[in-house]
Formats: structure tokens, sequence, C-alpha cells
């Protein structure tokens, strides 16, 4: 059995097309000159997907809508940040796949422009026809959707929760699939990475390739992640909250200041 194969086990929806290509940063290793100690750079561009702006969360989503539409979901709920690039992703994920999708987004910096407010990627949820949920500062907005899914179930419907940024153990095989596909690209162009540096938000793309990395015999070790969302202590504290938490459960409907727009 292939590495692959192993994720034929589970539910998905095809968003990107093919393995996303590795290339040499030949020009930022001359502007870093001999800083660099003569360590070669290069990038794995998951921005170049063509669904809804592209972006490391189309690989999430594959798994996480397969999920969704294996229980007979007819709706997807997602939580973000007010310009989250999860809920854009999401939003056009449905768009493409037929799925409602409904985006709470939460007041996660101190910015209350009108611009930040309903510009950028709010602007795009509605335009990919999500229903967007703006809720006030200091609104739980895992309860809201929470809260939304069981007003979608009285109304005959069926929604699927998907938490911040989509970081479940099933959106996380996203980048377990990931980790596969730089390991064949490794073999393809003869390196062998030494580190994989990342960005850690939600914690769902290290923990995919730490487990991808395992399976196709590297260390996980070699994954750099730094934290973007809060200091490392915070983060790691709230990602073990997370692990606790069902993202499935049930909780009372849960009245909360907000604007909805469809």
């Amino acid at each position: 059995m292939s590495d692959w194969d192993l994720l034929n086990r589970f539910s998905r929806v095809r968003l990107v097309k093919g393995p996303t290509p590795i290339q040499r940063l030949d020009r930022l290793e001359q502007v870093l000159g001999e800083s660099r100690r003569g360590v070669s750079i290069w990038a794995k561009r998951d921005d170049l997907m063509e669904l809804g702006g592209g972006g490391n969360k189309l690989r999430k989503l594959e798994f996480l809508i397969g999920e969704a539409r294996s229980k007979g979901c007819d709706t997807l709920v997602v939580t973000g940040g007010v310009q989250s690039n999860f809920a854009r992703l999401a939003a056009a994920a449905c768009a493409r796949t037929g799925l409602a999708c409904e985006v709470v987004l939460a007041q996660m910096v101190p910015r209350g422009t009108e611009i930040y407010q309903a510009n950028g990627n709010v602007l795009l949820d509605w335009i990919f026809g999500a229903r967007v949920h703006l809720l006030g500062t200091g609104d739980d907005a895992s309860a809201f959707a929470t809260a939304r899914a069981s007003e979608i179930a009285a109304a005959g419907g069926k929604a699927f929760v998907g938490t911040l940024g989509g970081s479940t153990p099933v959106g996380a095989l996203g980048y377990v699939d990931c980790a596969f596909e730089i390991a064949a690209q490794s073999t393809e162009i003869g390196i062998a990475f030494d580190h994989v540096v990342i960005p850690n938000g939600s914690g769902g793309m290290h923990a995919g390739l730490a487990v991808g990395d395992a399976l196709v015999g590297k260390n996980p070790s070699r994954i750099k992640a730094y934290t973007v969302l809060s200091p490392a202590e915070k983060c790691v504290a709230a990602r073990w909250r997370r692990s606790m938490r069902s993202s499935t459960s049930s909780g009372r409907k849960t009245a909360f200041e907000r604007r909805s727009w469809r």
C-alpha cells in the first residue's frame, strides 16, 4: 500500500489541481548573500492554486468538505477572524461544490474601521455567496457556530461546523498529503531538505506535515514552526484545549449581538 492509498480511506473533494511546484528562491539567496551561509532556499508554492485566490486552507477543505458530504450535510459553518483566509476559501469551495456556507467572523484584532470590517476577504465571502455573521467584540465564535448549526437543524437542514483555520484531525489530512508531495518532489529534483520552515496559526498544517513526515520516514523535528497568532506558550495551551473539545458537540442556543448578510 502506498502512502497516498492511506488517504483514500477518507472522504475527499478535490479542490487543488496536481502538486503545487517547489521553486528555488534564487533572488532571495542573492540578496542574503553570505549571511545565508551556503543554505539553499526553496518554496512550496501553495499560493498557486486556482480556487478562491489560493492558499493553504484549500488542502484542509478537501477533507473537511468530504467529511461534510459523507455525513449528509448541506451547509458548512466556519469560524475565523474578520479577514479570515480560511473563511474566504471555505466560501469559494462551497460555491464550487454546491454546499451552503456561513462564515462566523470574530473580532480578533483591534481594527474597527468600515474598510476592515466590510472589505477585502469579507467582501469576497459575500461575493462567493456565503452568509456572513460579523460578531461583536468579545463574542465567542465557536459557541455562535454551534448555536447556528442547531438553528439550521431546527429548520430542516444539517450543518457541518469547521473550527478555526480548519485545524481538526480531518482537516490536517490535507497536509499529510502535502508531506507526501514534498517527499515525491524531493526525489524528482534530487534535493533532500534539511528543514521545512512554516508559520503556525491554528496548528493544522504543522500537525499534518509532522504526521506525513513520520509516514514517509522523515524526522518530523525538521519542521520548524513559528507561531504567528500569539506567543508560543499561549498557542500550545490553546491547541490542547481545542484538541479536548469536539467540533460536533451540541450546545444551548446563545444570543449574540451581530450583523448578518446573505
